[in-house]
């Protein structure tokens, strides 16, 4: 009888569950992320360390880390479940296509009026999916979603291409009670010193820039909780633990009593980028990108 090898039945899922551990370094955070109790994803993780015959993370560190034979694991684990990933994207995506269905991915109110403008021009059946900050581009070109509307500046990956749809002011998010909160627009140097929100799955360049970090005034951006959504961020605005920066049209979704908008009046405008995969020829995709092109490339909404 051949002997099983270690590891032959892994499960990829609680492989997810493992690196999603990683990523937020406690067992809380993650188990909320997958929409599971701490004990029951302590108990996954438990199950994969069994399949592999060794401790993969240790549960006395804080924040949770990898032992030296989970860091083995995790560095050629990884590809492996992306590559499972993009596999079965890669089907989904292909009954879409027949289906004639659209899954288009947004991290903020679906890019406003704008946005809703081109869903509501579709024959297309649409699903919208929220996305992390992190995931705008890579959803696309994993192929979890078929299109996405994305905030710039963005690191550019192989195999996505961005055609801007418009442009609009930014805003400050200020707690309803704050002091510049009843203004009608402020300056960026009137919010230096507060603390802003950090992405920590999000590249760098993108946090920095909705930061407008460096400051004209040169005054250096204080960085506070970490957050992956627009949701997350607002939360911590209303607070008082920080503030954001972010679309004029964020106030049309995000209405909320105790949280503020106020236009900041002297910096750059953001854009609002359709993301679609280079060459995608279904006809879903060929109509969403007409539909972009029929609004008119770098319209600017309304102030």
């Amino acid at each position: 009888m051949k002997k099983a090898r270690r590891g032959e039945d892994l499960n990829l899922r609680l492989v997810s569950s493992l690196l999603v551990v990683v990523a937020e370094g406690h067992f809380g955070r993650a188990a909320d992320r997958l929409f599971v109790t701490a004990p029951a994803l302590s108990q996954q993780i438990r199950r994969l360390e069994e399949q592999v015959g060794v401790e993969l993370v240790d549960r006395s560190s804080h924040p949770v880390v990898l032992t030296a034979a989970g860091e083995v694991f995790v560095a050629d684990a990884r590809p492996a479940l992306e590559f499972a990933v993009r596999a079965m994207n890669g089907l989904d995506a292909l009954e879409r296509r027949r289906a004639r269905r659209l899954r288009i991915g947004f991290i903020n109110g679906a890019a406003g009026s704008l946005g809703r403008a081109v869903i509501d021009s579709l024959h297309a059946e649409v699903e919208l999916v929220q996305l992390d900050w992190s995931q705008q581009v890579s959803a696309v070109a994993s192929a979890t979603v078929d299109a996405a509307f994305v905030r710039p500046p963005l690191p550019v990956l192989d195999g996505v291409v961005l055609e801007r749809i418009g442009v609009e002011p930014r805003v400050a998010a200020l707690p309803r009670g704050h002091q510049l909160a009843g203004r009608t627009s402020i300056e960026i140097s009137e919010i230096d010193g507060m603390v802003q929100v950090s992405s920590d799955g999000a590249p760098l360049e993108w946090v920095k820039w909705w930061s407008v970090d460096p400051r004209p005034s040169g005054v250096p951006v204080r960085y506070g909780p970490s957050v992956r959504t627009m949701d997350e961020a607002l939360e911590v605005v209303a607070n008082g633990r920080a503030v954001v920066i972010t679309a004029a049209t964020i106030a049309e979704y995000y209405t909320r009593s105790d949280v503020s908008f106020v236009r900041i009046s002297d910096i750059e405008q953001c854009s609002i980028d359709l993301c679609t995969r280079e060459g995608d020829s279904s006809p879903a995709v060929i109509e969403l990108r007409k539909a972009v092109a029929a609004l008119g490339l770098g319209r600017t909404t309304s102030e």
